[in-house]
């Protein structure tokens, strides 16, 4: 059976090419730019349709006004319900009462627990991160909240020292550099991407979360930004060395735009990518109805032979 592999980039919308405002126009990423035909990650190079490679513009704004949220986009993307429009707001960025109602009952989770799959969020968190939500003084995200909802855990300083986890950079440099953090192996974003890579294979549907995207797009500076693309695309070219590009399906996309417009440190409208990488065969009928982020969960359950 095929698996799909989710890496969410939170806060990457689909902007214009404006060099003072946007990363993605000003930044070389060769390994993206390589799969998207020398374009770069911009309003103008979707849709494109290449051997092994599609990038959709999809709609994050659901036929709900205001600038779309985290929490109700990561819902959306997870369960295939329009959230916006059953709580009738975008909201963010944690889950609020109907969201985590919602999530608590009915998630991709839920269905790939039913037939005994396997799922896991790669992330590994720290233990004060536990600590605070056992306490009450932190939520839960949309997609831990979905996972262990579902029955599945999350990964933790253990997993992350046994090379079964990545920190939130990929590196773990972050992480080792944290006052009063465990120790963390440092890698390369090279050796990040083969081991992420190695990881993804263990399970039906495996998530990074990447949120640092949306964390520098609030409060970082341009060169934070083009810093962490640089490292985001090294990244990306270890885990396709090491992915099965024949059998497998990586899918990118987001849950509202942020990054790619640093003039404005609040979420845009703009649409968001849809980057969906493997063979043709698995990658024509993910595609086939993916306009929004309503349709992400369909076409996951849809390559896994899942019921939806």
């Amino acid at each position: 059976m095929s698996r799909v592999f989710f890496l969410f980039l939170d806060g990457v919308g689909l902007g214009p090419p404006d060099s003072e405002h946007n990363p993605f126009a000003r930044t070389e990423m060769p390994v993206l730019q390589s799969l998207l035909g020398g374009r770069k990650l911009l309003a103008q190079s979707a849709p494109y349709h290449a051997d092994r490679t599609s990038l959709l513009s999809l709609d994050a704004s659901l036929g709900i006004e205001g600038a779309p949220q985290s929490a109700s986009g990561q819902a959306t993307i997870l369960t295939g319900r329009n959230i916006p429009a059953e709580i009738n707001e975008h909201y963010g960025p944690k889950p609020n009462a109907p969201i985590r109602k919602i999530l608590k009952s009915d998630n991709v989770f839920f269905k790939i627990r039913a037939v005994n799959g396997t799922a896991c969020l790669l992330n590994a968190y720290p233990p004060r991160y536990f600590e605070a939500v056992k306490s009450g003084r932190r939520l839960y995200s949309g997609i831990p909240m979905a996972l262990t909802a579902a029955g599945f855990d999350l990964l933790d300083a253990q997993d992350l020292q046994a090379g079964q986890a990545l920190s939130a950079d990929f590196t773990g440099a972050g992480w080792a550099q944290q006052p009063g953090f465990p120790p963390a192996p440092v890698y390369s974003d090279h050796e990040a991407g083969l081991l992420m890579a190695k990881l993804a294979a263990q399970y039906d549907l495996s998530i990074f979360d990447y949120w640092l995207s949306d964390y520098v797009g609030h409060r970082g500076t341009m060169e934070q930004a083009e810093t962490i693309l640089r490292s985001f695309d090294a990244v990306l070219g270890g885990f396709l060395e090491g992915w099965d590009m024949e059998n497998n399906l990586i899918v990118m996309c987001s849950d509202h735009g942020n990054l790619e417009d640093l003039g404005d440190r609040g979420h845009t409208l703009n649409p968001v990518p849809g980057l969906i990488i493997g063979a043709p065969e698995l990658r024509e009928p993910f595609i086939q109805d993916l306009t929004d982020l309503t349709g992400l969960t369909p076409a996951i359950l849809q390559t896994l032979k899942i019921p939806a």
